[in-house]
């Protein structure tokens, strides 16, 4: 592949016994008629056509390398193999897939940092196979983070957002008990959440000057210390600091206010103090074409907002939307960022 060549999307199995399989095959038969960017899946071969047998999908599926992906992509479905194989029933999560989904990750990602890909999108994984074969990190973010470090030897932060057409939201703090927000929640946490989503948006977003509103972490942002002193002790300080910086960043704002349509005209990312804040708005707006965006990393990492199904596994009713989304938001997020390394 040469340097001027199109760069495919590297996507993830995810757990095989859930629906990323099924989004991931149905997905590329829709490449057409909604103008899909190329991906390759870093999958087991039989373990796909398996899937599309179950589905009754008439995908033909071609083992390739990465290199090959997108002149094969118009007419079969670009599938680079795993060393490690992965078991065929859909529905039955089981610990001894966990070699292989852990294999697709390392692979999607070293293909991205060796220019093989322009981006990663990841399929859903479950936590409690990982955990069962020895798994260290909390999810994805966790070990992407990680990932990213042994790559590249520098700390890396890595920010969630929430993407849709009519929303961006970023929560500061992400799964930690409500009750540990207040003790987690400092300035500085704040501000540096906010640099990433500054830099990400515009390098990555093409958005020049990016525009960003806290939500206040308390009832009506605290009522001027009356309902609490966080957003006048914590939250006002960090404001004022990334304004310092020439980050245009307002509030804190009363979350309940922020999101309507007139609202969300005024800003590109809403910064919500803490889990249930940011999903919560993010999901009522946009629930089957938000993307998981994860941002401050070296490289494109997206995903599909939901997770693995099991329960509707193999039976015809995962929807793709989300999964397509999470392509397109990649393929918009590398070529903004492409346009930036070379300006």
């Amino acid at each position: 592949m040469t340097a001027a060549a199109p760069r495919p999307l590297a996507a993830t199995t995810g757990d095989p016994a859930g629906i990323g399989p099924d989004v991931i095959l149905t997905s590329w038969l829709r490449r057409r008629e909604t103008g899909l960017p190329a991906f390759y899946v870093l999958g087991d071969p039989d373990q796909m056509k398996t899937r599309a047998g179950l589905l009754d999908l008439d995908v033909p599926v071609a083992v390739c390398s990465p290199g090959e992906a997108v002149a094969l992509y118009p007419d079969a479905l670009p599938v680079v193999p795993l060393r490690n194989r992965l078991a065929h029933p859909a529905g039955v999560p089981d610990r001894i897939n966990a070699p292989g989904i852990v294999e697709s990750i390392d692979r999607a990602v070293a293909d991205v940092i060796a220019g093989r890909a322009a981006g990663v999108v990841t399929a859903p994984i479950a936590k409690k196979p990982l955990y069962e074969a020895g798994f260290g990190y909390p999810g994805h973010t966790e070990y992407l983070a990680a990932l990213a470090e042994q790559h590249f030897g520098r700390r890396t932060m890595p920010v969630m957002m929430l993407a849709g057409p009519k929303l961006r939201a970023v929560p500061v703090t992400i799964h930690i008990p409500l009750r540990a927000v207040f003790d987690t929640l400092t300035t500085d946490l704040i501000v540096e959440t906010c640099r990433i989503v500054a830099g990400d948006l515009e390098h990555r977003f093409g958005i020049a000057e990016p525009r960003l509103a806290l939500a206040g972490l308390n009832p009506h942002a605290g009522e001027g210390g009356a309902l609490g002193r966080e957003d006048e002790d914590i939250v006002q300080p960090a404001v004022e600091a990334l304004r310092a910086e020439g980050i245009a960043a307002r509030g804190p704002l009363p979350a309940d206010t922020m999101f309507h349509d007139r609202a969300r005209e005024t800003y590109d990312a809403a910064i919500c103090m803490y889990h249930d804040q940011a999903l919560i708005p993010a999901k009522a707006l946009g629930f089957d074409d938000s993307v998981n965006v994860t941002l401050g990393l070296p490289f494109i990492r997206t995903s599909p907002d939901h997770g693995t199904a099991f329960e509707i596994a193999g039976s015809g009713k995962a929807l793709p939307d989300s999964f397509m989304a999470a392509l397109r938001m990649a393929a918009i997020m590398a070529e903004h960022e492409s346009r930036t390394k070379t300006a």
